[in-house]
Formats: C-alpha cells, sequence, structure tokens
C-alpha cells in the first residue's frame, strides 16, 4: 500500500511540474504581438510607438494594440497591410532559412510592408541588399511555416 501511495504522489508531482512548465512557456492569448507596438504606427513618420491595453483587436489568434482610435480602425479595415512579414520572424533569418525572434525596435518598411529583424547588427546584413533578402526570404518562407 506504501508503494502504491508513492506511485500516487510521485504522478501527482510530475502532472504538477509538467503542468507549470507548460503555463511557464506558453505565451498569453491577451499577450500583445510584436511587443505590444502598434503595427500602423511603422507605417507613420513618427515611426513605433507602443499601444494602449484598452485599444486593442484580435486577428488570426493574435493581440495588437495600438496607440489611438484612429489606428486601431486603419488596422481593422485592412490588417493584412500592417501585419509583419514573415508573421513577425526576422526577416534576414528567413532569408536565411531560419526563423528567429525579433527586436521591434528593429525593422523596416519596403514599399508598405514591415519587415522585423532580430537585431542591429543583422539589419545591417538585410540592409546590405534588401530585395535580394527579400526574394530569398519569400522563396523560404513556405518551407519554414
Amino acid at each position: 500500500m506504501k508503494s502504491f501511495k508513492n506511485l500516487l504522489q510521485l504522478a501527482v508531482l510530475l502532472i504538477a511540474t509538467a503542468t507549470v512548465s507548460f503555463a511557464a512557456k506558453s505565451p498569453s492569448q491577451h499577450a500583445p504581438a510584436v511587443g505590444g507596438y502598434d503595427l500602423v504606427s511603422y507605417q507613420q513618420m513618427s515611426g513605433p510607438v507602443h499601444g494602449s491595453k484598452s485599444l486593442m483587436s484580435k486577428y488570426h489568434g493574435s493581440v495588437y494594440i495600438f496607440a489611438n482610435e484612429a489606428n486601431l480602425a486603419m488596422f481593422e479595415a485592412n490588417p493584412e497591410k500592417y501585419l509583419p512579414a514573415y508573421d513577425g520572424y526576422c526577416a534576414y533569418g528567413v532569408a536565411i532559412g531560419k526563423k528567429l525572434e525579433t527586436d521591434p525596435t528593429v525593422y523596416d518598411v519596403v514599399d508598405g510592408q514591415l519587415y522585423l529583424n532580430y537585431n542591429s547588427e543583422v539589419k545591417v546584413k538585410w540592409a546590405a541588399d534588401k530585395q535580394a533578402n527579400i526574394e530569398k526570404a519569400d522563396a523560404n518562407w513556405s518551407k519554414l511555416m
């Protein structure tokens, strides 16, 4: 009986540990995407600014926040126009066949499309030949999705 009790305690401990571990790694459904930056602001002269959690829009399972009502309305009217390329993964990373996280303050807008990069050093590589990197990333993206 004692070994059954020990086995049961071990099972409960393992389940609890797995649950805590999973919860710690799972992003909240309410955590804003793109580091909480207003996607529309990337397209504006001011550049990226943080949004307000009182101005939220959910699109394809991600939550985006906006700095003002006008930006929220523009996003909701045409979300695809403002979404970052490659689901927000590093544009240079996708060009070299890798999914890398990004720093939302390291970006470029090319022909109205937002491209994020891992860091400033990677952005220098990206900027060395943007058009070629976009072509490579576009070709690689379907394999990485």
